[in-house]
């Protein structure tokens, strides 16, 4: 990747529908990636499991956003007993800790007892957010992340949440896989839009639930 390769150059990548990855951990490169078939997650329509909404009403964790978005990348970037290896690289944790500080990038995480037990991360551009990873060290952690970050989404009037590629954890979710020009069509007209993140405290559980309910 070229050295003058910078979160400028990254949000270009993401306006044109590619993502960048790593082979591993401790690869030196990035390379980009523009999938096939691509990975998206319903704004209207998201399906929230019976069981997810009732730990999602109980409200285990703390939710908050934005809080500790160094943390949650290098939590994401760790090793795990599902995923002895992951595509996050120093060079792309310094990329996101670039868009961060120029407002282009958000976590959503959950805390328990003061400790950070999951979240997730993800860039946003006009009304579309791509979400990057997530990880979990409490049961359904990364899951609660998500659907807190699906209810902001919807209220920050945000039109397209790419998940990149469909994974079982994510499959029930009702997420779907289309073609690489589907995607590019629904990318377009998300980018017309303006997504607002926001800086208000995260929602209650019921309320959460709520806002996705009545958007579907």
């Amino acid at each position: 990747m070229m050295e003058t390769f910078g979160p400028a150059q990254l949000l270009a990548c993401y306006a044109r529908g590619v993502f960048p990855m790593a082979d591993a951990r401790e690869d030196d490169q990035i390379f980009l990636v523009d999938p096939d078939r691509r990975g998206v997650l319903p704004l209207v329509g998201f399906h929230v499991p019976r069981r997810l909404a009732r730990t999602v009403r109980a409200e285990p964790f703390q939710i908050r956003f934005d809080t500790a978005f160094d943390q949650v990348v290098a939590l994401c970037a760790e090793a795990a007993p599902d995923r002895r290896e992951t595509w996050i690289n120093p060079i792309i944790q310094d990329l996101y800790a670039q868009l961060f500080a120029m407002g282009r990038a958000h976590s959503v995480e959950c805390w328990r007892d003061g400790r950070l037990v999951g979240g997730l991360y993800g860039v946003s551009l006009g009304g579309a957010f791509f979400g990057e990873s997530m990880f979990s060290r409490a049961t359904d952690a990364s899951k609660v992340a998500l659907v807190h970050l699906v209810a902001r989404l919807i209220l920050g009037g945000y039109r397209l949440l790419d998940a990149q590629f469909i994974t079982d954890h994510l499959s029930q979710f009702d997420a779907e896989e289309i073609p690489r020009a589907v995607y590019h069509r629904r990318l377009a007209a998300a980018l017309e839009t303006t997504g607002v993140f926001g800086d208000q405290p995260a929602l209650a559980g019921v309320a959460a639930l709520q806002v996705i309910s009545q958007a579907s």
